[in-house]
C-alpha cells in the first residue's frame, strides 16, 4: 500500500503540519526547523554531521510538500509514486484526473519493466513403465521435451519461438513454431502463427472483446501438408466475479464443438467441459482445493468415448517458486503415478504406469502406500525441515529488524540532542509563567505499556526496548501560545526525535505533563489527534 494511501504521511508529521496545510504554514514550519538542523549553526564536527543529515530531510519533505504536483503525488502514492519516476502532465487539476494519469503511467511503467524481459518457458515429460522394466524392457518408454521464449518487441506486440520433440517406442517427432502477436487496440488483438516439422501449417487468429464481459476469438489454420483448411470460433464470456463459460466451434477435417466452464476463488477453483466431434464424445471436469498457502488437494475424472479415467493428488509449494505435485491416475489404460515439479515457468512431469490392468490389489496398494509415505514423510521429515527453515528465517529477520531498529534509536536520539537547547529553554519560560511543561512523554508498542503499568512504581522507570523518551521534542513542539497539537490521522513515529521501535504493532503515545501548577496525564493512539493540555487529561 502506498504511503499516502496507508496515513503514515512521514514528511507531514516530519515537520508537524497537517495534511491540509498551506503553503505558508509548511514555509513556517520549515522555518522552525531549519533554525534548529541547518549545518550552519554548529560548530561541532560532530554535531554538524548530525545537523546536516536531518536538515536535508526537512530540505527534501519541504521541496515536496511546496511543489504542488509532487504533493499531489505523495497524497495518493507516498514516496514510492515518487521514487517510480511518476509525471503528470501541466493540465491536470481534479483529483479524480490526476489518480487516473497516475494510474496510466504506473501501468506503462510497468509494462515497459516486462517488455524488457524474455520470458522462457518449456516442459519436460518422461513416461515410464514398470510393467515393462519387469519383463525385461527399458523403464522409459517415451519422452517429450518443449520449449517456448517470448520476447515483447514493442509494447503492442510480442514475438514468440517455441518446440518439442517427442519420443515414443522407438518413433519420433518434432515441429517448431513462431507466432506474432500485435495489440491492435485495447479490445482488439491479432495472431500470425507458423509451425514446420511432420504437421506443417499457417494461421491467423484474431480477439476482439465484443462487451465489457464478452470476448471473441476467430482463427483459420491451413495446413501445408495436405491443404486442408480449419476454423475456429470461441466465445468467452464472464458470468460472475469468480466464474467464466466458453463456447468453441471448430470446422474442418475434424469438426467439433465443446462448452466449458471454470469457477476460481481464493480457496477452490473447478471446471469442467463437454465436447463432441464427428469421431467422438467426451467429458472432463477437475476440482482443486487449497487447504493453505502451501498446499491443494485435486480431484479430477474424464469419460467418452475415447477415455474414462479418474484422478485424485494433490501439490505443495516448496520455495517462492516451485511446487511438487503427486497425483493418482486409474483408467482404462491402467493405473498411474504421476509425479510433476513445477518451478516459475518450467515444468518436469513424470507418469509412471504401474499396470496396464484395472487389479484391484494393485490399484489399492498403489492409492494407499503413497499416501501413507506421504504423511509419513510430513510428519518426520518434511515438518521438521520447515520448521527448522522457518526459524531459521524468523531469527535472521529479527536480527536484521534488530538492526534497523537500533539504527533508527540512534538517529532520532541525535536529532534529539539537536533540540535540547531549545527544548530546554522552551521549558524553562513555560515554568517561569505557569505554562505548559512536558514531564514526561513515551513513545511504543501498546503491549509495551500494557506490561509497563502492571508493573512496580520502581520498573516503570526503566524504559524497555520498545518505549522511546520523547520528551524532549515534545517540549520542543510547545508553541508560545503554550499549546501542543499532533495532526491526526499521521504516524508519530515520522516526528523529529521519534521512531518506531516496534515495527508492525500498534503504537501508543504517553505524555504526563503539568499546565497552571496542575498535573495531567493523557494516552492516545498512534493516529490519534492530540491537543493539549485540555481539562479532561487532570490527574
Amino acid at each position: 500500500m502506498a504511503e499516502g494511501e496507508s496515513g503514515e504521511r512521514e514528511l507531514y508529521a516530519l515537520l508537524n503540519i497537517s495534511p491540509e496545510a498551506s503553503d505558508e504554514e509548511i514555509r513556517r514550519a520549515y522555518r522552525q526547523w531549519a533554525q534548529i538542523y541547518h549545518p550552519d549553526k554548529h560548530q561541532s564536527p560532530q554535531m554538524k554531521d548530525i545537523a546536516t543529515e536531518n536538515f536535508q530531510r526537512i530540505c527534501d519533505a519541504y521541496e515536496i510538500l511546496t511543489d504542488e504536483r509532487k504533493r499531489q503525488i505523495y497524497d495518493l502514492y507516498g514516496m514510492e509514486g515518487l521514487k517510480s519516476g511518476l509525471e503528470l502532465g501541466p493540465k491536470l487539476n481534479k483529483a479524480e484526473e490526476i489518480k487516473e494519469e497516475l494510474e496510466r503511467l504506473r501501468r506503462r511503467k510497468e509494462e515497459e519493466k516486462v517488455s524488457s524481459h524474455v520470458r522462457p518457458t518449456g516442459s519436460i515429460l518422461a513416461n515410464f513403465s514398470l510393467p515393462q522394466f519387469l519383463s525385461g524392457g527399458g523403464i522409459v518408454r517415451g519422452m517429450m521435451m518443449s520449449s517456448d521464449v517470448q520476447s515483447q518487441i514493442s509494447k503492442r506486440s510480442m514475438i514468440a519461438f517455441g518446440g518439442n520433440l517427442a519420443v515414443n517406442e522407438g518413433s519420433g517427432t518434432g515441429d517448431a513454431t513462431a507466432l506474432l502477436k500485435h495489440q491492435i487496440s485495447p479490445v482488439a488483438s491479432i495472431e500470425v502463427m507458423a509451425t514446420a516439422g511432420l504437421r506443417s501449417l499457417i494461421g491467423v487468429q484474431t480477439s476482439h472483446q465484443i462487451s465489457l464481459h464478452s470476448t471473441a476469438i476467430s482463427g483459420v489454420a491451413i495446413s501445408l501438408t495436405d491443404g486442408s483448411v480449419n476454423l475456429s470460433n470461441a466465445w468467452t464470456r464472464q458470468l460472475s466475479e469468480t466464474s467464466t463459460g466458453n463456447i468453441q466451434l471448430v470446422l474442418g477435417e475434424e469438426s467439433s464443438i465443446a462448452v466449458g466452464w471454470q469457477k476460481k476463488d481464493e480457496k477452490t477453483s473447478a471446471s469442467g467441459d463437454i465436447k463432441f466431434s464427428t469421431s467422438s464424445f467426451g467429458a472432463s471436469g477437475s476440482y482443486t482445493h487449497h487447504f493453505s498457502s502451501k498446499s491443494h488437494g485435486r480431484l479430477a475424472g474424464r469419460i467418452g468415448s475415447r477415455a474414462l479415467e479418474f484422478e485424485i493428488g494433490g501439490g505443495r509449494r516448496i520455495s517462492k517458486f516451485s511446487t511438487i505435485r503427486m497425483l493418482y491416475t486409474l483408467g482404462i489404460q491402467g493405473i498411474f503415478w504421476r509425479f510433476e515439479l513445477h518451478r516459475g515457468g518450467q515444468k518436469l512431469i513424470l507418469p509412471v504406469l504401474l499396470s496396464e490392468d484395472l487389479d484391484l490389489l494393485v490399484a489399492s496398494g498403489a492409492l494407499i502406500i503413497p499416501s501413507g509415505l506421504y504423511f509419513f514423510l510430513k510428519k518426520f521429515v518434511l515438518k521438521p525441515y520447515f520448521l527448522r527453515r522457518e526459524r531459521r528465517k524468523s531469527l535472521e529477520k529479527m536480527e536484521t529488524l534488530s538492526s534497523q531498529i537500533r539504527q533508527a534509536r540512534a538517529a532520532a536520539e541525535k536529532a534529539q540532542q539537536l533540540l535540547q537547547l531549545v527544548s530546554d529553554r522552551k521549558k524553562n519560560k513555560q515554568m517561569e509563567i505557569g505554562g505548559l511543561v512536558i514531564k514526561k512523554a513515551l513513545y511504543g508498542s501498546r503491549k509495551a505499556f500494557a506490561k509497563r503499568k502492571n508493573e512496580t512504581a520502581g520498573a516503570n522507570d526503566e524504559l524497555g526496548s520498545q518505549i522511546l523518551d520523547v520528551t524532549i521534542p515534545f517540549n520542543f513542539l510547545v508553541n508560545e501560545s503554550g499549546q501542543l497539537k499532533l495532526h491526526e490521522g499521521i504516524k508519530k513515529s515520522g516526528i523529529m526525535g521519534f521512531c518506531d521501535l516496534c515495527p508492525g504493532e500498534p503504537m501508543q503515545l504517553l505524555v504526563e505533563y503539568s499546565f497552571g501548577g496542575k498535573n495531567y496525564e493523557v494516552l492516545v493512539d498512534d493516529y490519534a489527534e492530540l491537543l493539549i493540555p485540555q481539562e479532561n487529561h487532570m490527574i
